[in-house]
């Protein structure tokens, strides 16, 4: 018995020690083809494996969960931070690499974007182009046409997603790899049109002097005058382009004209429901007013005196009558912020250092169901509470905003007590884990040029990608009966 254990015992010992050096030897020779320069197989490659093995590229066909495309695509850009060295190792270098990683077949979406006349779109800014020049150049921040500040800035998002795409075609600019242009309409996805709906309506909705129709007015006429005569528009009757109306009066005159149209929104409060809809239209974030409040900067609990804070307009319309209701319930209470304010003057300088020392933040309805003030509070991580029924929120579909907001219905705001009683309620533990995750999402509501990975510009062409299945299901259903009356000779 012992001579058979001493015999088995070494020849145990000789296998371990034979797989474990054919596994050194394996590592070894990765380490080779990962390292050396003069590999036959390069450290681009090598990265790019990488890379694509960790994004949600790599599976064409079979979409993720848009939680699962986020957490993936920060676990990639880990990678590619931790495996670029010599002499890739400053930042010029990685902006480059990560260029060229963005490669025009990789988009989710290919957009078409008509080239309008300056009038249409950056004119609106007071930009005049050289001779022939259509878009400024956007390779650097400083020669980019601002928009113009206070309230006009809200509604700004036909200029951020115009600036993007532009963007995208411009070697100079790191930017998200969500949606490209491309100069051929038969290779798109959407067709986009650059026309800034909101600026002109602010600026341009009256007239002036002799004049018989406003300038907003002739700009939509000609739009839709334009549109009707493309082939583009006629192909699929406009159910493939997009056009932004964030401010609830631009397109006044245009949009039942323009209807079958993929519509960028602030809310439907305006529209009725066979032009705008969720089931074809996309529904954007307002550019917030208040400063960003930096992510390790932001007041604890323990940090903020004021249980609630509102300041703005108390006497609107139709669903924001509620406004005066609660102003009565609420502006005797000690811990209540509750009063009027504007954009004017210091207002929002005093709104953002009201609301980053409030725990609550109200978000009422106002004229129409949506306003800025809720995008002012995620900016501040002060927890908003929505009393708006009619409210549509900006991606939705895969943002939980019970996870980060409190909802209260209309009826049981104005009951005397209510909202007290339930603000009160909140446990530190409650309110914590509410500012914790409105931390983390307040990146998905932030406009920026260049954009960057899930801001809100990101975010809106991830939503119009989404709705692009949906569009393209209704094109070829109706297409059914049609084609079969083609094939068969008949009309």
């Amino acid at each position: 018995m012992s001579v058979s254990v001493k015999r088995v015992l070494p020849s145990r010992l000789l296998s371990f020690l034979i797989a474990f050096s054919v596994s050194l030897l394996m590592l070894s020779s990765l380490s080779l083809l990962e390292l050396n320069d003069d590999s036959f197989i390069g450290k681009s490659v090598f990265q790019f494996i990488l890379v694509n093995n960790a994004s949600t590229y790599s599976k064409p066909n079979v979409p993720n969960t848009p939680t699962e495309n986020f957490e993936i695509k920060d676990i990639a850009s880990q990678e590619v931070d931790n495996q670029v060295s010599n002499p890739m190792n400053n930042v010029e270098e990685l902006e480059k690499y990560e260029r060229k990683l963005c490669d025009r077949g990789w988009a989710r979406l290919k957009v078409y974007m008509y080239d309008l006349p300056t009038e249409f779109h950056f004119g609106l800014l007071g930009w005049k182009g050289g001779k022939n020049q259509i878009w400024p150049n956007v390779s650097y921040e400083n020669t980019i046409p601002s928009y113009p500040g206070g309230l006009n800035l809200q509604h700004s998002t036909e200029y951020w997603l115009t600036l993007d795409l532009l963007a995208s075609v411009t070697e100079d600019v790191t930017r998200p790899c969500g949606a490209i242009r491309v100069q051929n309409s038969s290779e798109a996805d959407v067709i986009f049109v650059p026309f800034f709906s909101s600026l002109s309506y602010n600026r341009h909705s009256k007239r002036h002097g002799k004049q018989m129709v406003s300038v907003d007015r002739l700009l939509q006429e000609r739009l839709v005058e334009f549109l009707k005569g493309r082939k583009e528009w006629k192909r699929l009757g406009g159910r493939d382009h997009l056009i932004v109306a964030h401010h609830p009066n631009s397109m006044l005159f245009a949009r039942k004209k323009l209807g079958s149209a993929m519509f960028v929104l602030a809310d439907f409060g305006r529209y009725l429901v066979q032009i705008a809809n969720l089931d074809k239209d996309i529904i954007a974030p307002y550019k917030h007013m208040v400063r960003t409040v930096p992510y390790v900067d932001s007041a604890t609990f323990s940090e903020r005196p004021t249980l609630m804070y509102f300041q703005g307009a108390i006497y609107r319309k139709d669903g924001g009558v509620i406004r005066q209701e609660l102003y009565y319930l609420l502006k005797d209470e000690k811990d209540v912020h509750y009063a009027f304010g504007s954009a004017q003057a210091n207002g929002i300088k005093q709104a953002s250092k009201g609301m980053s020392s409030s725990k609550f933040c109200l978000n009422i309805a106002g004229d129409t169901p949506s306003s800025n003030r809720l995008f002012d509070a995620i900016a501040s991580h002060c927890v908003p509470i929505i009393i708006s029924d009619e409210i549509e929120l900006p991606f939705e579909d895969i943002l939980d905003y019970s996870e980060f907001c409190l909802f209260v219905r209309a009826v049981d705001a104005v009951k005397r007590g209510h909202l007290l009683s339930l603000l009160r309620a909140v446990t530190r533990e409650k309110w914590t884990k509410m500012w914790e995750r409105l931390k983390e999402v307040s990146k998905h509501f932030e406009y920026q040029y260049p954009s960057q990975q899930c801001d809100a510009v990101d975010m809106i062409w991830q939503s119009v990608n989404r709705k692009k299945s949906s569009t393209q299901l209704n094109v070829h259903r109706k297409n059914r009966y049609r084609r079969s009356q083609i094939v068969q000779g008949t009309n």
